[in-house]
């Protein structure tokens, strides 16, 4: 649900050019499908060889659009300037040091095209104590047990709740998109378990 907020948070033309960084195994691809007809395109970003092997399982023709998906750092992609009518990112951000943000925000202006739209998506520190503790409880001891009842494997997500304290909210990474040139507004979702940051680049 929190994917498809993200792609609705801006307006995607039905033929964008849709650049999706940090994309993981492109589970964001559900979200942005319904919005796009055959003349658009989805390029995929990642830097770990694993999730772009999982994510090139959609570039069997299931999707209306075609998809690429490309092994590169989402901090210097090698994709041509001005050349994404819209930008999206979900929960990659938190995998980020503070310090490589400003280069994140560089990367998403250099790739826009003037007017371009963007959307990140994070997981948040509630500010509510009433849900910050059960839900960094829930993240801390329910999602590892998860992880290891249905994937065998709980230790990608036992560091989740460590990664999302330190990270806390997107309020840092909007100060450093402001400072790349970028209009930018933060938002919220499910009282702050999740949050964003919607912008676009300017047209002139």
């Amino acid at each position: 649900r929190w994917r498809r907020q993200c792609v609705t948070a801006v307006d995607v033309p039905p033929a964008a050019r849709v650049v999706d960084l940090m994309a993981g195994m492109g589970e964001a691809c559900h979200a942005i499908a319904p919005r796009l007809n055959a003349d658009a395109s989805v390029v995929a970003v990642d830097y770990s060889p694993v999730m772009c092997a999982r994510a090139r399982r959609y570039e069997d023709g299931r999707l209306v659009f075609p998809l690429e998906v490309h092994e590169h750092d989402a901090l210097a992609t090698a994709l041509p300037d001005a050349s994404a009518d819209v930008v999206v990112s979900t929960f990659g951000l938190k995998t980020l040091a503070a310090d490589d943000w400003p280069r994140l925000a560089a990367e998403i202006h250099r790739l826009l095209r003037p007017g371009g739209r963007f959307s990140l998506l994070e997981i948040s520190v509630p500010d509510a104590a009433w849900l910050r503790v059960p839900y960094l409880f829930y993240l801390r001891r329910l999602i590892p047990l998860l992880g290891r009842l249905f994937l065998g494997n709980p230790d990608n997500y036992r560091l989740l709740a460590v990664y999302t304290e330190a990270f806390a909210n997107c309020d840092a990474f909007c100060e450093a998109a402001r400072a790349a040139g970028l209009a930018v507004r933060p938002a919220r979702y499910f009282f702050g378990c999740a949050a964003g940051v919607i912008g676009r680049k300017a047209v002139g």
